[in-house]
């Protein structure tokens, strides 16, 4: 069998070889300080696209969960709400701003329990209270329209894409778990008008939070569904009619179920103008084999379907609605402090960024900005977590075609590409599940152009990520073996690259996340 096993090996490299063009030497030597290095080949196929994202693909989300908000025993939310969040805190401005933009989406379980106070609202503007005995375990809230314009006025200093998730819930009754009759728009429309007049620039209005298929708490059917975003189309473009550019509609919010969405996609016609869905993957936050989950490939692949099905569901409506992921913690109830918040979760996150790209998902919404054990930040000293890091390095790093790619060696190996964002050239991402396998990489272009030519050598830029003293718990992270962290003025660290020559192969270390750059990957698709 090993005899087999080297003959294919031989007969692998030879086909790729005589099909493709590489980038290094075919005869790379392994890497010298690590005698368990390993060959390995990602091919990047690059005829033409395989997707394609926004320009601000990478979102994240400002939730509505009071300070008494517990999961298993502890609270792990302070003051990370839209009601309560330090909008002078120097670091969350900067973070946002390293973004330029960022998405934002405003909701969560406890959107539909929201009130707006505009004048036409006769309900006193309460704060949420704690009561176990309701739906979603809390009263219903208010938003002050003095904090709303507190928000927006921060939205525009930040540079924030906002989208906005409205109370679907308001209006109806409840029976046997379904929430009942048509929603209640009329506190909504005259929130929106409100925003409307304040020229408040809102970049997409959704409705409702996790009430599709079986629902979260309770439920509404699709065919209710489809009417009420019908009326929201209408409202959108009756209070937009003089402005532009117009908001997008955007439904259902909530986990996927495939019956649900046909019907909702073929009853309301062309409303929507994208449908987002929701993914906790990972299990329940109190969970304690959250990383075995992470660092295991097969488990990894276990949502591709739910993508590849959306993706179908789609394409096989009449709608142009596009895909996003609406909200994705990883694990849910808050994640798990020291998984969903140190350097552990990048190996998922970034797994997660890279397939959902590949089957057509346009945005992807981080649960969340701040708040709980899976915030981008901490809740407490807004410092960022190495997912933050992560997230920001897509953004610069990975443009907005998405390439197919084929990684030979190992499937402890996870890569995905792109053409690279406003540079030449392509991005590949690399993820090491493996925690003692070095492995060393060449690239291999299929349908590559004629590279840019240089003078002297051809300089590839690489960003490594590792934990700090390789602990894949820790909350430091390391970019080419340097710690990052924000400095006394909340400033976001710079991400500097190293410079290596493009031909030598590419060194993967174990546990490791590498964003690579390669200026003179001329492929087809990114021409």
């Amino acid at each position: 069998m090993g005899y087999q096993k080297r003959l294919m090996g031989v007969f692998l490299w030879m086909y790729l070889i005589s099909c493709f063009s590489f980038i290094g030497g075919v005869n790379g030597s392994r890497n010298e300080s690590d005698s368990s290095a390993v060959k390995g080949v990602v091919v990047i196929h690059g005829k033409s696209s395989i997707g394609k994202i926004d320009n601000d693909f990478v979102c994240a989300t400002i939730d509505w969960w009071p300070p008494q908000k517990c999961d298993y025993g502890k609270c792990s939310w302070g003051h990370a709400s839209l009601l309560n969040l330090d909008l002078n805190n120097k670091i969350l401005l900067n973070a946002i701003r390293a973004f330029s933009p960022l998405k934002i989406r405003l909701g969560g379980t406890l959107q539909d329990k929201v009130i707006y106070e505009t004048k036409e609202n006769r309900q006193t503007c309460t704060p949420f209270v704690l009561n176990s005995k309701v739906m979603f375990g809390f009263s219903h809230g208010c938003l002050p329209m003095k904090r709303w314009d507190e928000l927006n006025s921060f939205f525009q200093k930040a540079g924030v894409n906002v989208i906005f998730g409205l109370n679907a819930l308001t209006g109806r009754s409840f029976k046997y778990g379904t929430a009942v009759g048509p929603w209640n728009y009329a506190n909504a429309e005259s929130f929106i008008r409100y925003t409307v007049r304040r020229n408040y620039t809102i970049h997409g209005w959704e409705l409702g939070n996790e009430l599709c298929g079986t629902g979260v708490g309770t439920r509404v059917t699709a065919d209710q569904y489809a009417n009420d975003v019908i009326v929201l189309r209408k409202i959108v473009d009756d209070v937009y009619r003089k402005v532009e550019p117009k908001p997008l509609v955007i439904a259902p919010g909530g986990f996927y179920d495939a019956n649900w969405f046909k019907e909702f996609l073929n009853k309301s016609g062309k409303s929507a103008n994208v449908v987002t869905h929701h993914i906790y993957n990972l299990g329940p936050g109190v969970d304690d084999h959250i990383t075995e989950k992470i660092l295991n490939p097969s488990y990894l692949d276990g949502v591709a379907g739910t993508f590849s099905s959306l993706k179908n569901v789609l394409q096989g409506s009449a709608t142009s609605a596009k895909a996003w992921v609406g909200e994705s913690g990883g694990a849910y109830n808050s994640g798990h402090h020291l998984v969903s918040d140190a350097f552990a979760d990048s190996f998922w996150y970034l797994d997660q960024l890279g397939m959902s790209a590949t089957y057509g998902t346009e945005s992807y919404c981080r649960q969340t900005l701040i708040g709980g054990n899976y915030g981008l930040l901490n809740t407490t000293t807004f410092m960022p977590n190495p997912d933050y890091y992560s997230a920001l390095l897509w953004h610069r790093l990975m443009g907005g075609r998405v390439l197919s790619t084929t990684f030979y060696e190992t499937k402890k190996i996870r890569t995905y590409a792109h053409c690279a964002k406003e540079s030449t050239g392509i991005t590949i991402l690399f993820l090491n599940l493996d925690n003692s396998t070095t492995v060393n990489t060449q690239v291999a272009l299929n349908f590559a152009k004629k590279p840019v030519s240089h003078v002297g050598k051809s300089l590839r830029r690489e960003y490594h990520l590792t934990a700090k003293d390789g602990n894949i718990h820790s909350q430091t992270m390391l970019l080419n073996g340097n710690i990052l962290s924000v400095n006394s003025d909340g400033a976001i660290p710079q991400l500097n690259p190293i410079y290596v020559d493009s031909s030598k192969p590419i060194i993967v270390g174990p546990l490791s996340i590498v964003f690579v750059h390669i200026p003179d990957a001329a492929v087809l698709a990114c021409s």
